[in-house]
């Protein structure tokens, strides 16, 4: 009756189970995390949004010099023109930050705060590098890169946050789509809608979508453990894709203290902020974010929040400053546990089948 391990996930990404470690940006998903996961029979994904192409092509390379198996690079689509707005956003911004930077020895800003990096430049480097699954996140791919990713043998997966935003994305021609549950750390996947509409919970999102569009499914949001994937798979989901879990794995990329925040904190300890890029996501609280809720109206769009508090995010992380850091994280982090991802691995499969199997 359940298609575990062996169904059409499996089968499409040429995995042994059908687990994906969730595609974190910003440091967590380092080489290392990405093959253990693959190595021990999921796929292991890189968050590259906010990687360079030179960058990203050593990251790519790395991967493969540790696992021959199967494993998935995930961008952000561009985001849309900023609005008139912005400039004026932008002084304000500067202006509440500017205690921030005091308090850790940075000087006043640069002229020059935006840095974007050219999603076109990424997506060479995932071409020429033959990544075998590539998916996307904040949008929609566009019908060019579409068709170079699957003339290059590329399984295509896109993110969904509303039965909408599935449609559009089945319309569009993806391979696969990742249904991202309100209880799911990080960035909200939302692009049609705004945020705080598509909070839908994981236990009611992906029964909608699997009701509503023929391509393969897999549940997002606050999966942690066997019970987790056991619960996607009754729900229509092929699949799970976990994130917080691996956070705190040995081989987790992010700040040991934000690893010992993680593991010192319940259901009750995350919020949804754009304090920290201009798009919202769901995190740990902290002072900055909680300061800054007040004035969540006046934070400049996506990407150039992330522009703003980039040398202060970095300068927390290097001064063990935690108040000034983003703390990413989904709603079940006391399920996470301080161990290696082959560990974590063994015992999403082992808890699964003894779920399903035992008598």
């Amino acid at each position: 009756m359940w298609l575990w391990p062996n169904n059409q996930l499996t089968k499409i990404l040429q995995i042994k189970y059908p687990l994906i470690q969730a595609p974190m940006a910003g440091g967590a998903t380092t080489p290392e995390l990405v093959a253990a996961v693959s190595n021990n029979g999921g796929l292991g994904s890189l968050g590259a949004a906010y990687l360079n192409p030179d960058q990203l092509r050593t990251t790519i390379q790395k991967i493969r010099s540790l696992t021959n198996k199967p494993f998935g690079v995930n961008l952000f689509i561009p985001a849309p023109p900023l609005p008139p707005d912005t400039a004026a956003k932008v002084a304000q911004m500067q202006e509440l930050i500017r205690p921030y930077r005091e308090e850790l020895g940075l000087t006043p800003y640069a002229e020059s705060i935006l840095h974007e990096i050219s999603f076109e430049e990424q997506l060479e480097v995932i071409l020429a590098e033959n990544v075998p699954v590539f998916s996307f996140t904040f949008g929609i791919i566009s019908p060019e890169c579409l068709a170079k990713l699957k003339a290059n043998g590329t399984l295509v997966m896109g993110t969904a946050t509303t039965v909408r935003e599935a449609v559009a994305l089945e319309e569009a021609g993806v391979d696969a789509i990742v249904g991202q549950g309100g209880e799911a750390g990080g960035h909200r996947g939302t692009f049609q809608v705004p945020a705080e509409k598509a909070l839908i919970g994981t236990m009611a999102l992906i029964p909608q979508i699997v009701d509503r569009v023929k391509l393969p499914v897999v549940a997002a949001g606050g999966i942690m453990d066997g019970r987790g994937v056991v619960a996607a798979l009754a729900l229509g989901a092929v699949g799970a894709s976990i994130g917080t879990a691996f956070l705190t794995t040995t081989e987790s990329g992010i700040h040991p203290d934000y690893k010992a925040a993680i593991l010192a904190s319940s259901e009750e300890d995350t919020f949804i902020t754009k304090a920290f890029s201009g798009k919202s996501a769901r995190g740990l609280r902290n002072r900055f974010g909680e300061e800054l809720a007040t004035h969540q109206n006046d934070i400049p769009a996506f990407p150039v929040q992330i522009g703003l508090v980039g040398e202060m995010r970095q300068a927390a992380s290097k001064q063990n400053k935690m108040e000034c850091m983003s703390l990413w994280a989904g709603q079940a982090t006391r399920l996470n546990r301080a161990h290696s991802a082959a560990e974590l691995m063994t015992e999403l499969i082992q808890d699964v089948e003894k779920i399903l199997f035992s008598r």
